[in-house]
């Protein structure tokens, strides 16, 4: 079983990534990243990925046309921004194939620690390739993703984080990238037990990951809350105590591959990344390596 106690990895958060699609959410993205850096001192870096299928007699000329139009919108749009946090590095980079493909192999060789991407939520707009690939980008990315709407107020503040606690051994893998974001921020962690299953196994099973959970703030000295609630829709009690309590990050694991409960893993993931007003951050447990005394 993971002690938590004993995780001693601090992570630099010195590279941002920023999957960009020249549309209004993606383009909020940046902005939220933007956020980040100018309180992490992260450069970062945004990438279009240009996915469309030119025929082969054509290829040549239209991409480089494209790229070089492209380029000139971002390199526009970046001078802009520029101008109003100039200690912030600001890179570009150009791509072609798979969107979610790419942006993994670009955070991989960049090593970032946190990629950020727009979202349309649950109406979604398939011409623009952030709307049907975010999910895509959360499952394969090397590192945690951050997904938020184009409606979201971006009010220059990260002062309250949700982690909601399962069953499962997966969701205690995120506590030690949120504490360390916490500290950075100063924020105060929201723990919340989410009983969605009467089988006392399962809940004794929660009941001693949230204690561990304390036991490692408590030794992290991050300032937490502590909540519990029952609910058969997870990600709809999620959603309300973040509503509630004016929280202003979720973080969630993206595990699909669970037997002890399904139901909250991948299809709980989609509908908070979906129907959240607020930034959710995903973290996979392939995300950091665990050292063997640690289990």
């Amino acid at each position: 079983m993971l002690n938590f106690v004993q995780w001693t990895n601090k992570i630099i958060m010195n590279s941002l990534l920023v999957a960009y699609d020249f549309s209004r959410n993606a383009e909020h993205a940046f902005k939220y990243a933007l956020f980040f850096a100018e309180n992490l001192q992260a450069e970062v870096h945004i990438a279009w990925i240009d996915n469309s299928l030119t025929p082969e007699n054509l290829a040549g000329t239209i991409d480089e046309e494209l790229r070089i139009e492209k380029k000139e919108q971002m390199e526009k749009m970046v001078a802009s921004y520029q101008s109003e946090f100039p200690e912030i590095p600001m890179k570009i980079h150009l791509g072609r194939g798979k969107v979610y493909q790419e942006i993994s192999k670009l955070a991989n060789r960049l090593q970032s620690q946190i990629v950020f991407a727009g979202t349309h939520g649950v109406s979604g707009y398939e011409q623009y390739w952030i709307g049907s690939n975010t999910y895509r980008i959360t499952t394969s990315a090397p590192c945690p993703v951050v997904t938020l709407r184009g409606s979201f107020t971006i009010n220059n503040q990260l002062s309250d984080i949700l982690l909601p606690l399962d069953s499962t051994l997966e969701t205690k893998k995120k506590l030690p990238f949120a504490v360390d974001l916490a500290q950075k921020f100063n924020a105060t962690i929201h723990l919340l037990k989410i009983y969605n299953s009467t089988l006392r196994i399962i809940r004794r099973r929660i009941d001693e990951y949230g204690e561990q959970a304390q036991s490692f703030l408590d030794d992290s000295q991050v300032k937490f809350k502590f909540a519990t609630v029952e609910a058969d829709n997870v990600a709809g009690a999620i959603l309300n105590y973040a509503d509630n309590n004016n929280v202003d990050l979720i973080v969630i694991m993206t595990e699909q591959e669970s037997t002890t409960a399904q139901r909250f893993l991948g299809p709980y993931a989609q509908q908070l990344i979906n129907r959240a007003t607020i930034p959710v951050m995903s973290v996979r447990s392939t995300h950091y390596i665990i050292d063997k005394d640690d289990l």
